[in-house]
C-alpha cells in the first residue's frame, strides 16, 4: 500500500440527492470514471468537495457506501479538518478502521490569532489522540480560504517528529514560492499542489503530483499538465472560466451537469445557492481541453 500520495489525484466534487445528503451511488460512479481517464486517486471532502458543510458521520457513511460500490481504500483520501480537533481524530480513527490511510487536515480554522506553536501543539494532538502507525496524515495549507496558515517550520517540525505518519502537505496556496519554501524546509513530505498551473514545475522541481478541483471537469488537461506537456497557458485558462465566476464550487458543479447531463450536480448546500446551467461554461472548456490533448 502507497505510503504518500504521489501523482494524480483529485479533490472530488461531492453530489447531493434532492433531500441534501450525498448521493454515494453518484459519487462512486464519479471516482470510477476518473479513474479510467487516469486518475491515480479521489480525495473525499477537501474544499472542492464542500468538506466543511459535512460533519463526521456524514462522511464516514459516504466512505462506507463508496467502499461497498468497489472504491478500493488505497485509492481514497479524505478531508478530516475539523475546527474541533476530537472531530479530526473521531473521523480519522473511523476511516483508518475502513481500511483508509490518507487523511488531510487543516489546522482549526475559526481563531485567525493563533502562534506558529499553537497550530503545531494541534496537528500533533490530533496525531497523538488518533495514535495509529497506519496514518498517513497531510498538512493542508490554503489560508486563502481556512484564515489560517501553516508555517514552514512547523511543517518541518511535524515530519521530524512522527516521521512517515506526517507523510506529506497540500498546498492549495497559489503561491508556487509557497511550494519551493515548503521543500526546502522539509523536503521529506510528500508536497502536492492544488494550483493545477504549477504542476508541471512543481513536478519538475521534486514535488509529489497534485490533488486538484479542476480534474473533475478537465481531467484530460490536467493529466497533460501531470506528464510535463506545454499546456499551462490552456491551463490557465481553464481555471480562470471557474474562479472568474461568482463561485468555484457552484461553477465547476454547473459544468459537471452540463457534461454529463445530469442536473443533480448542480446542488449544493446552503450558504451556496446553485447556478441553474452551465452549457455556456462548458463550450468555453471544451475550446481548450480538446487542442491541448491531441
Amino acid at each position: 500500500m502507497t505510503e504518500a500520495i504521489r501523482g494524480f489525484w483529485v479533490a472530488s466534487a461531492t453530489p447531493l440527492a434532492a433531500d441534501g445528503s450525498v448521493d454515494s451511488v453518484k459519487l462512486a460512479a464519479h471516482a470510477k470514471r476518473l479513474f479510467s481517464e487516469g486518475v491515480d486517486g479521489v480525495v473525499l471532502f477537501g474544499t472542492t468537495g464542500e468538506g466543511t458543510s459535512f460533519n463526521a458521520a456524514e462522511r464516514i457513511a459516504t466512505i462506507e457506501a463508496v467502499l461497498k460500490a468497489g472504491v478500493a481504500p488505497e485509492h481514497i483520501g479524505i478531508g478530516g479538518g475539523f475546527p474541533a480537533i476530537s472531530d479530526s481524530i473521531a473521523l480519522t480513527r473511523a476511516v483508518l478502521g475502513l481500511g483508509l490511510r490518507h487523511v488531510l487536515l487543516l489546522p482549526p480554522y475559526f481563531d485567525r490569532s493563533v502562534t506558529a506553536e499553537g497550530i503545531e501543539d494541534a496537528f500533533a494532538a490530533i496525531i497523538d489522540g488518533v495514535g495509529d502507525d497506519r496514518l498517513r496524515a497531510y498538512l493542508y495549507h490554503i489560508p486563502q480560504i481556512s484564515g489560517v496558515a501553516i508555517p514552514t517550520h512547523v511543517a518541518a517540525n511535524l515530519r521530524k517528529r512522527y516521521g512517515r505518519v506526517v507523510a506529506g502537505l497540500k498546498d492549495s496556496s497559489g503561491d508556487f514560492k509557497q511550494f519551493q519554501a515548503f521543500r526546502a524546509a522539509a523536503p521529506e513530505l510528500a508536497i502536492t499542489v492544488g494550483n493545477e498551473a504549477d504542476i508541471t514545475r512543481a513536478i519538475a522541481a521534486g514535488g509529489a503530483g497534485t490533488i486538484c478541483g479542476m480534474a473533475n471537469i478537465a481531467p484530460e488537461l490536467v493529466k497533460a499538465m501531470v506528464d510535463g506537456k506545454d499546456v499551462e497557458a490552456r491551463m490557465q485558462a481553464a481555471i480562470d472560466i471557474v474562479v472568474k465566476s461568482p463561485s468555484f464550487l457552484t461553477t465547476l458543479k454547473a459544468i459537471l451537469a452540463a457534461q454529463t447531463g445530469d442536473a443533480g450536480w448542480l446542488r449544493v448546500r446552503p450558504p451556496l445557492r446553485a447556478l441553474s446551467d452551465g452549457t455556456a461554461l462548458k463550450r468555453k472548456l471544451d475550446e481548450l481541453v480538446a487542442p491541448a490533448i491531441a
